[in-house]
């Protein structure tokens, strides 16, 4: 297991540096009620007092239920400020736009609007107010290439990059982050009753076990190295914590 004081102070470390090399005043983060962010959103905050998180709900029940409960939840306990920018009209308006032009839409077409519409969200307001825009993947997600492409995946940090879910849970449990999010399913909450795990078929347990060299089944293998070997061109370029 790492040693999470010191990860934290690395961490903060390499945020206030980021920061100071930007001449940016402040951190934006969508905080979505989930694990990732809730991590990206404690860290920023010891790093910067003016750190903001961004509640994006759109669409799903789960988004303006448990998702907003949760966030707001980690904001009471950090004290991280809150706002929240409701993208369900806009959603069903770019939606509506491309099949009045002629556009066929399948489900990963309409998915993957919502975390494209919450970057331009968190970029429309880094401009405006200054600040840097902190991403929130994990390297399990980041392996399987589970982010949307110019969506949830751009950023222009990223502090827990390196970190596979087991070790995000960890993390969370050492700076005693609200349990609901701690106990709660790994979900991007694209479509209602989505979860990351029933989506990719496959535990980000055994991911983790993969990419450490581990044990796994010829079945979770396969799909593992499919998931890795389709999505490698997500993985060009991105701004990730160095470990």
């Amino acid at each position: 297991m790492r040693d999470y004081r010191q990860e934290t102070e690395d961490r903060v470390a390499f945020i206030r540096r980021k920061l100071a090399d930007s001449g940016c005043r402040g951190i934006v983060f969508g905080n979505s009620g989930g694990k990732d962010s809730a991590l990206v959103g404690i860290l920023c905050k010891k790093a910067c007092d003016d750190t903001l998180g961004v509640l994006m709900p759109c669409a799903t029940t789960q988004n303006y239920g448990s998702d907003t409960d949760d966030a707001l939840r980690l904001a009471a306990q950090y004290g991280i400020e809150s706002r929240t920018v409701d993208l369900t009209a806009a959603r069903e308006a770019e939606v509506q736009a491309l099949e009045a032009s002629g556009v066929t839409l399948n489900s990963s077409a309409v998915s993957n609007i919502a975390p494209r519409l919450r970057m331009l969200t968190l970029y429309a307001i880094a401009a405006a107010e200054g600040r840097l825009v902190a991403g929130t993947g994990n390297r399990s997600e980041i392996y399987m290439g589970y982010f949307t492409k110019w969506g949830d995946g751009a950023a222009d940090f990223n502090p827990i990059a390196d970190l596979n879910v087991t070790e995000i849970f960890e993390f969370l449990d050492y700076l005693r982050a609200p349990e609901t999010i701690r106990k709660k399913a790994p979900s991007a909450g694209l479509f209602e009753g989505q979860t990351d795990e029933a989506e990719m078929g496959v535990s980000y347990a055994a991911v983790d076990r993969y990419m450490a060299g581990g044990e796994v089944t010829e079945a979770e293998r396969a799909v593992i190295e499919r998931y890795h070997r389709v999505s490698e061109h997500k993985r060009i370029g991105r701004m990730d914590y160095p470990g």
